[in-house]
């Protein structure tokens, strides 16, 4: 079993989080896809994507290098995938979700089986950084 990122115990305000694979709900209001790789058997269509933020997802390497032993891995990933996010391409990008969030729901797609103990928990708490 690997082991879970740190997860966030509320999501910030005006966010919801979902796996691309589930079908959209009414309440879904803007569906952000937040993977660097379009998801595996699912067309654009189907997905109801709205807006790829490729941008706010861990980058191909960080990614690699993760796969490669999570188990072992998943606490230094966090902290690097963290600095990633400090970047001016990411922050803007975050900006951006924030910014439609303080409009409506925004729901956060991933293809990750378990969403809640992966990456986006490390994303999640970056979006309610600036709500604290």
């Amino acid at each position: 079993m690997t082991k879970r990122l740190a997860e966030v115990p509320e999501l910030p305000t005006g966010f919801r989080v979902a796996r691309v694979y589930d079908a959209p709900g009414p309440d879904d209001g803007l569906r952000v896809l937040v993977d660097r790789l379009w998801p595996r058997g699912v067309s654009k269509e189907k997905a109801a994507v709205d807006v790829w933020a490729k941008e706010v997802a861990p980058s191909a390497e960080l990614r690699k290098w993760f796969h490669a032993d999570p188990e072992a891995r998943a606490d230094e990933f966090a902290v690097r995938y963290a600095d990633e996010l400090d970047g001016d391409t990411e922050r803007e990008g975050m900006d951006r979700l924030r910014a439609e969030a303080a409009k409506g729901n925004v729901t956060l797609l991933t293809a990750v089986k378990d969403p809640a103990g992966s990456y986006l928990s490390v994303l999640l708490a970056k979006l309610r950084e600036s709500e604290d």
